[in-house]
């Protein structure tokens, strides 16, 4: 892991009506860090997020992603913004009518890439999550871990410096669980930042890395102490 933070927040407050949902956060992830986002639901996590690809900005503070000081670029770069991110939702938000291979094409597409580059890039990441033997299939056809594999194969077909996963086991069942978290930690392994937002206290016991709490609006470090987490103290 390199000492290069490639996530940094510093003194960030963020309000939704009148209610603080960030109070003076500071958080920063190091290149090829894997941490996990830990806390209830409603605590603020998926706001934190937000404010990674600029869909809110802080009412106060500084937020940067790699070379980009988020709060403070223009609406012009905030495409450019996005390509340093790659983002696994809970949901899967696949194209229902287009099969495996267009689903993630269409995120190269998009930024405007030439078609031959799609097709090996698509087949690059698709073989990469075990799925180029589905590329033909729609999402109907598939299990929940093959459509969440499909979601992580677009969120690394721009080549990301970070990827960002919104519950990504959420919605799966324990085999498909341990597949994906399995997929995330060889992703991490090859060099990539990966942030994973969490409630699955099982999931950050069995795969356990760097632990940041979000509590009464501020982020939190934890360390395992057997098979309790504590605050850093």
């Amino acid at each position: 892991m390199s000492e290069t933070a490639v996530i940094e927040l510093k003194n960030v407050t963020l309000n939704y009506d009148k209610n603080r949902v960030l109070d003076d956060v500071n958080f920063k992830l190091h290149n090829g860090e894997f941490a996990y986002l830990i806390g209830p639901t409603g605590i603020g996590k998926s706001t934190f997020l937000k404010l990674l690809y600029r869909d809110v900005v802080p009412d106060s503070g500084t937020v940067r992603v790699t070379e980009y000081p988020v709060n403070k670029i223009s609406e012009r770069e905030v495409p450019m913004l996005r390509r340093r991110l790659g983002i696994v939702f809970q949901d899967f938000q696949l194209l229902k009518d287009r099969n495996v291979f267009d689903n993630v094409a269409f995120s190269l597409q998009v930024t405007g890439e030439k078609p031959k580059f799609i097709k090996e890039r698509v087949l690059e990441v698709l073989t990469m999550v075990g799925l180029s033997h589905r590329r033909k299939h729609l999402p109907r056809d598939l299990s929940g871990g093959e459509q969440q594999r499909v979601v992580i194969a677009r969120a690394l077909a721009n080549e990301p410096r970070i990827l960002l996963a919104d519950e990504p086991t959420g919605n799966l069942d324990p085999k498909a669980t341990k597949e994906i978290m399995e997929l995330l930690r060889t992703i991490n392994n090859r060099g990539m930042a990966v942030l994973m937002i969490t409630h699955d206290y099982a999931v950050v016991k069995k795969y356990r890395a760097r632990t940041v709490r979000m509590v009464n609006g501020k982020t939190q470090d934890l360390v395992w102490k057997g098979d309790k987490l504590v605050p850093v103290k």
